[in-house]
């Protein structure tokens, strides 16, 4: 099956020549697209996820050779995380290949965090049933590049280090607030304020309200803590 232009182009982004171009294929298809749910990238997602989780436990195990588990859990949450993946998906520009249902397209599912994150799981996996793990950790690793290495000695998301904060010190766990939201329904714009039952706050404004709350949480335990 010959890959269109657009699908070809992204094959060379990756660093992949598919000898059986329908995993690609199905790796970017959305199950809005199908009306049987039979040919989309569902278990495929299943399958990379599990990809995915080997290559970071492997490649973080060789990047720091006399770090804890305690340590390597977080770190490995990190990189594996929907926010992650999310990313990589951005800068590989999977969202412009993706073959959507037309509500999901009208709904703005190219740029849809969860979206981008099940699809690049589902990339790895197509990758890893063409040409095997070697290749599909290849891969990976390239594409999640310095991540694997600047991760952070304590990984663990902004959200469950400031509510172990809070209750570090007796108090209830943090409150997220939808103080705002603009933008048009397919595309919204969301601000989050964290607060704290001590009274201290900070808001944070981004694409999704998780992303807002993760970053309003960053925001709130950095001045907390200063």
């Amino acid at each position: 099956m010959k890959l269109s232009a657009e699908l070809a182009a992204f094959s060379k982004r990756i660093g992949h020549n598919f000898g059986d171009t329908s995993l690609l294929i199905r790796a970017v298809t959305h199950s809005s697209m199908m009306s049987a749910h039979r040919d989309d990238n569902q278990r495929l997602e299943f399958l990379g996820d599990r990809v995915l989780g080997l290559v970071m436990s492997d490649a973080l195990l060789k990047a720091d050779t006399g770090a804890s588990e305690g340590l390597l859990a977080p770190r490995y949450n990190a990189l594996v995380r929907r926010e992650a993946c999310a990313d990589v998906a951005r800068e590989i520009d999977l969202g412009a290949v993706l073959k959507l249902g037309r509500s999901e397209m009208k709904s703005g599912g190219r740029r849809k965090e969860a979206l981008l994150a099940d699809a690049m799981e589902a990339v790895i996996a197509a990758v890893f049933l063409d040409a095997g793990f070697e290749v599909a950790q290849k891969m990976v690793v390239a594409l999640w590049g310095a991540r694997i290495h600047n991760v952070a000695d304590d990984a663990r998301d902004a959200k469950t280090a400031l509510q172990e904060w809070a209750q570090a010190r007796a108090e209830p766990p943090p409150a997220y607030v939808e103080v705002a939201r603009t933008g048009p329904d397919h595309q919204p714009i969301f601000t989050i304020e964290a607060r704290l039952f001590s009274g201290a706050t900070e808001k944070a404004t981004a694409g999704s309200k998780r992303q807002a709350e993760q970053a309003a949480a960053t925001a709130l335990l950095k001045k907390v803590s200063s």
